[in-house]
């Protein structure tokens, strides 16, 4: 078959190679898979299930029981042995997620704490720099002093002119 022109060459890969989101799917399936597991629904279910199996095999007809009382209900003790070691790397696949998650969580907020902290430094170099800035400005009741002294002079300047003009 020749290639196709009309898509790029990442879609074309075999179907037994592995890819990234393939395999992210299917960790996101385990992990669902294996928090139904820790639920009390799925605890519920299987208690029923297990009930249910061992009312049917101990008091139906005798031609309809499939897992004998008299070997101790060996199918039931294989098919919980198999849930169980199925149980037991999905469990701990999800505890991996998990533990990834929680790194890159801990990277980016310590990466944000980082941030916040250069932040926090250079808004109190700011705040310094205009205490600086305002301990050489002239403040208002400077500003009122020397406006009131002025007003005394131009007052002074005009008894004076007012003086003159009587005399």
């Amino acid at each position: 078959m020749s290639d196709r022109l009309d898509r790029p060459k990442a879609e074309q890969r075999r179907p037994w190679h592995r890819r990234r989101k393939g395999s992210d799917r299917m960790g996101a399936a385990t992990e669902g898979i294996a928090r139904f597991l820790g639920t009390t629904r799925f605890l519920i279910y299987l208690t029923v299930f297990c009930i249910v199996w061992l009312l049917w095999n101990s008091f139906a007809p005798t031609n309809l029981r499939f897992d004998s009382a008299a070997n101790g209900f060996t199918a039931l003790t294989l098919m919980l042995s198999l849930q169980a070691s199925y149980a037991a790397p999905l469990i701990l696949l999800a505890q991996n997620r998990q533990d990834d998650r929680d790194r890159v969580a801990a990277e980016q907020d310590r990466q944000r704490a980082e941030r916040s902290l250069a932040d926090t430094e250079y808004l109190a170099r700011e705040v310094a720099s205009l205490r600086q800035a305002v301990g050489e400005t002239a403040t208002r009741d400077f500003v009122r002093s020397e406006l009131r002294a002025l007003l005394e002079e131009l007052q002074q300047l005009d008894d004076e002119a007012a003086q003159r003009e009587s005399r």
